[in-house]
Parts: structure tokens; C-alpha cells; sequence
């Protein structure tokens, strides 16, 4: 599978899709904010309506920065995949600029972030 197409600058954000032995692994890097977050929610959408697809491995830790509207995007998608009974993991290792905005809303909690 080759990197999904979002209509984003790329030089800000990348956004690339590969199968894993459980299901797809997305791998995000750069800055997610209002004019990239839409972008990814729309490839988080996509890739878990997608059949056959059961689990979706999320890798943020190469975020640099992730405000409200990539909050936003990734609570979509957590709701999209309990919605259709799949599980959404996020992997967040110890990037301050998307581990401190998780917790400080709460959503470190609800999402099932893994190590």
C-alpha cells in the first residue's frame, strides 16, 4: 500500500498507510492543526471503513505540534471505530507536543494509546 493522497501541504504533514500484521499501521509526521487535521481525518475515516480491516495502528510519535482540530480528528476516528466494532490504537511514545495535549483534555484516558 502507498502513502494515502491528502490534499494538505506536505511539507507540513505526512500521512503514510501500510498493512500490519493486524490490520493497517498509519504513520502521521509534522504539524496537525486546522488546515491538516481534516486531511487526516479523512484518511482515519477512510482506512477504517475499509473491509477487513479490524485494528488500525496509529503512530503520532513523530508529531511536532497538535491542536484542537487534531484532537478533534482523532476523536472522530476513535468514535468511527468503536461505531463499526474496530479498535483504533495510537502510539504517542513521549512526544510532549501530543502526549500533553492528550492528557490535559482528557482523551489519554479514552483512547487506547499503547507503548
Amino acid at each position: 500500500m502507498t502513502a494515502l493522497p491528502l490534499d494538505v501541504d506536505p511539507t507540513r504533514i505526512d500521512v503514510t498507510a501500510a498493512p500490519s500484521r493486524t490490520g493497517c499501521r498509519i504513520t502521521v509526521s509534522g504539524e496537525v492543526d486546522s488546515a491538516t487535521a481534516p486531511g487526516l481525518r479523512g484518511c482515519l475515516l477512510e482506512v477504517l471503513a475499509r473491509p477487513g480491516v479490524e485494528v488500525v495502528e496509529l503512530d503520532l510519535r513523530d508529531v511536532s505540534f497538535l491542536d484542537s482540530a487534531g484532537l478533534s480528528a482523532l476523536a472522530t476516528a476513535h468514535r468511527a471505530a468503536e461505531a463499526a466494532g474496530r479498535t483504533l490504537r495510537m502510539q504517542c511514545g513521549t512526544a510532549r507536543a501530543v502526549v500533553r495535549p492528550l492528557q490535559i483534555t482528557g482523551l489519554w484516558d479514552v483512547f487506547t494509546v499503547v507503548e
